[in-house]
């Protein structure tokens, strides 16, 4: 999570290489930006033609080419006149230039290639050797879908050649292991152009998303109310909130007798208005409510990706009321229960952020960086590292944002802790003091799978497919060796069926080597094989998925390790 000025300077510099590049192979292509990214860069263009990905290598080697002329890269600041001049015929530069509020622009320039740029680059273009483009995708003009569709190219650019082999390999795994095919494979979810960027679960898929919930559940304990609020709601909610100002363009619009509302995008403003149903005392505080709250949100096409990027999703949510006084304590007990969970699941390296106040905020600056302390003094009250990320906050509060690191060393954030003082005032919410005045509770946000579905597939690609045994949506599948014994193997699939023992029995009639297979493209953990040996001994042979097997085990014995197994 922390800024490697050195590396950003690579990526920077390859956004602009390959810029230069699509100029020179296709003519006509209009520049608009070219932003780094976490592990690379993407520029924007609009093309005469779209491209394609048979384009992308003719790019790359164009890049290539470019690199080993070893242009050197300059910048100097020049007026608005005359970088208006410069960059005449394109109205996403001049839209740029007329945004700038400083009376001279930076252009960074490399050959007869010229940019508009802040600056962050590297010497000369011969440093630029360790770079592969990776994809082409849609995109509109300021990330607003009235505006202009755009093409964007994705690349990556690392340091060295062994960085960029090892992230190329991480990359192959990545697709190897793509939760999009494993959930094909193993019968979990698919996607319908009816409902785009809207997963449809399967059985299988809906006992994982499930056993989320159940887990999470289990972890808060007595600890935290749980409701469910309305997935429509009245347009004036969200003017109250602050969404609709600062979020409308994300948000699913609907009218029912001509009256407008909104599919919510958050469950927060909901929440609220169970709360101010009665009055609170102090007493109650701090006060936990969870909720598992379907939300819509407008993506644009171009960027749906799989369970990752969509439309429609589950978050476990939690708002908690409390003191100002008990913001820290709580926020602490937020911070352990978040790591449990993240440990629960095999994820070990987790690194934390603290972002602030962004352009677009409410409230005042003297409210927003009491929040911002309060978050800071819980991290360091609990020994946590952590970075800060001005300006990335949510526009109602500060956030610390929490960041686990999976199987194949990509970093995924999930969990967000928020503070809001604002939305409270905003809908005038009160509690009594212990004086029997009033005052406005603290409220704060909280998710630690941030979305279930994404969450789901983050597990996926991390357990390769192979869920450990308490999440597998089937554990155990009871495998005939011949058809005398299937007597004996319905009484063995009825023991571990009444245990609540997710139990499959094969019915395919296949010889045993084609059974075995057959449960292991399908992850399960456990095979019972039955046979002559096993009916006669009234026992059973387990053989795990790594094909290590176990003989002469009892039923009752075997039902016994999967309930421990199954314990939260």
């Amino acid at each position: 999570m922390e800024k490697n000025e050195k590396l950003d300077n690579i990526r920077h510099s390859a956004a602009h290489l390959l810029a230069q590049a699509v100029l020179e192979l296709f003519p006509g292509t209009k520049l608009t930006i070219g932003p780094t990214t976490k592990t690379g860069f993407f520029y924007d263009f609009l093309p005469p033609q779209n491209f394609t990905e048979d384009d992308i290598p003719k790019i790359e080697a164009k890049m290539h080419e470019l690199a080993e002329k070893d242009y050197k890269i300059e910048g100097r600041q020049v007026s608005k006149a005359e970088a208006s001049k410069m960059f005449a015929g394109n109205e996403f530069k001049q839209e740029l230039i007329d945004g700038i509020t400083d009376e001279t622009v930076g252009v960074y320039c490399q050959g007869n290639f010229c940019d508009l740029c802040k600056g962050g680059h590297v010497e000369s273009t011969g440093l630029l050797k360790h770079f592969k483009l990776t994809s082409v995708a849609g995109s509109y003009w300021r990330a607003n879908r009235e505006n202009a569709a755009l093409q964007r190219i994705y690349g990556v650019a690392f340091e060295t050649a062994k960085d960029l082999r090892s992230y190329l390999k991480q990359i192959e795994d990545a697709k190897k292991y793509d939760h999009r095919r494993l959930g094909k494979q193993l019968d979990l979810f698919t996607f319908h152009p009816e409902a785009p960027g809207t997963p449809f679960f399967h059985d299988k898929g809906l006992k994982i998303y499930n056993k989320l919930i159940d887990y999470m559940r289990h972890m808060l304990k007595g600890d935290y109310q749980e409701i469910k609020t309305p997935m429509i709601l009245n347009e004036s909610l969200w003017h109250t909130s602050g969404h609709y100002e600062n979020y409308k363009n994300n948000m699913y619009f609907t009218t029912v007798d001509d009256v407008s509302y909104c599919v919510k995008p958050m469950n927060c403003p909901a929440g609220i208005l169970v709360y101010s149903e009665k009055p609170h005392s102090y007493k109650e505080f701090p006060l936990r409510v969870a909720e598992y709250g379907h939300v819509y949100r407008y993506e644009l096409s171009g960027v749906l990706h799989g369970l990752f990027r969509v439309r429609s999703f589950t978050q476990d949510d939690a708002h908690v009321y409390c003191m100002p006084d008990q913001v820290v304590s709580e926020v602490e007990k937020m911070l352990k229960l978040t790591i449990d969970v993240y440990n629960k699941f095999g994820f070990k390296d987790i690194k934390m952020a603290v972002s602030t106040i962004p352009e677009n905020h409410i409230g005042s600056i003297e409210l927003w960086d009491e929040a911002t302390e309060a978050l800071k003094k819980s991290l360091d009250n609990k020994g946590f590292d952590y970075v800060i990320q001005e300006g990335e906050g949510a526009f109602y509060g500060p956030k610390i944002e929490i960041v686990l690191t999976d199987a194949m060393g990509r970093e995924w954030q999930c969990g967000t802790i928020q503070l809001d003082f604002f939305m409270p005032q905003n809908f005038k919410m009160e509690y009594i003091k212990s004086d029997q005045t009033k005052d406005v509770p603290v409220m704060i946000h909280r998710a630690i799978y941030g979305s279930i579905e994404r969450f789901m597939g983050i597990l996926l690609e991390h357990y390769k497919g192979r869920l450990p045994f308490w999440l597998a949506p089937v554990q155990v599948r009871v495998l005939s060796i011949t058809d005398d014994v299937k007597d004996y193997s319905q009484k063995v699939f009825a023991k571990f069926f009444d245990a609540d023992i997710k139990v499959e029995m094969d019915k395919s009639g296949d010889q045993l080597s084609a059974q075995v297979r057959n449960a292991q493209v399908s992850q399960i953990p456990w095979m019972i094989v039955i046979g002559k040996k096993e009916k006669e001994n009234g026992t059973i042979t387990l053989r795990h998925l790594d094909g290590k097997q176990e003989f002469g085990i009892s039923v009752d014995e075997l039902i016994k390790r999967a309930n421990e197994l199954n314990k939260f």
